[in-house]
């Protein structure tokens, strides 16, 4: 087992080797909108997970999620020999592609949070004018107790 500090090392010289062969070294046009987003480390250093999100060629254009994976798969050996050759570990660590769905669920839980403010904000306007159902004042006051006896 190896301590965390050096796996925390070792996952970002990975995700920095790996964003910069999509870049520079690799020429698969499918990952053109690739974007490292994180990397994992095994505590033994033998397996890293890569975490990667598909950006769309223009804004309502969706990305090709099966063409990048498929590519990603396919420049597997490359990359494990750039990860190799930039590290300098003794053991390169085998390299498993992820797609990083923390984007896609920040954005659902946006168009939550505002669908929430928008239906808030109806019920406020509902409730500005709203009339009491019963008495305005819906609490007892306690009797006054004569006091004849």
């Amino acid at each position: 087992m190896v301590d965390p500090p050096r796996a925390r090392k070792l996952s970002k010289r990975i995700s920095q080797i790996v964003a910069h062969a999509l870049e520079h070294e690799v020429k698969d046009p499918r990952l053109a909108f690739v974007t490292i987003t994180d990397t994992r480390v095994t505590g033994d250093l033998q397996e890293a997970t890569v975490y990667y999100t598909v950006l769309g060629e223009t804004i309502d254009a969706e990305p090709d999620l099966q063409a990048a994976a498929a590519a990603l798969n396919s420049a597997t050996g490359v990359l494990r020999s750039l990860v190799g050759a930039g590290t300098g570990v003794r053991r390169t660590p085998s390299l498993t592609f992820v797609a990083d769905i923390v984007p896609d669920e920040a954005r659902r839980m946006e168009e939550l949070l505002a669908r929430t403010r928008e239906s808030d904000a109806e019920v406020a306007r509902l409730a500005a004018g709203a009339q009491p159902a019963g008495d305005a004042d819906p609490y007892r006051t306690p009797r006054e107790q004569d006091e004849e006896e």
